[in-house]
């Protein structure tokens, strides 16, 4: 499955658009990285633990997509797009949302 963030693959023609597909996936954030993450806030310096969370997150979140894709009958997606928010109260929980279109190259 080829997935791409580009409208079109470069030396393959799109012969058959199959539709829009999305995925999303949540995932919540312990107590134990929040502390790791904060006193990393302190001293400076990049989150391992966090950025590490949005890796899983958009690996699971873009697998799933490629899953919805291939159910559809589509041997690639182009245009996606990939959103990150925070949720939950506290903003203890990360959402990757990830679209694009399912289609049939040759």
């Amino acid at each position: 499955m080829i997935v791409t963030t580009t409208p079109s693959i470069e030396g393959k023609k799109i012969v058959e658009y199959k539709g829009i597909v999305s995925s999303e996936v949540i995932v919540g954030v312990n107590l134990v990285k929040d502390f790791f993450a904060s006193i990393t806030d302190i001293f400076g310096g990049r989150s391992g633990t966090y950025e590490n969370e949005l890796i899983r997150a958009r690996e699971e979140a873009l697998q799933e997509l490629q899953n919805r894709a291939a159910m559809l009958g589509a041997n690639a997606v182009v245009g996606i797009d990939i959103d990150y928010e925070v949720l939950g109260a506290n903003g203890s929980m990360l959402m990757v949302s990830v679209t694009g279109t399912a289609v049939v190259v040759e």
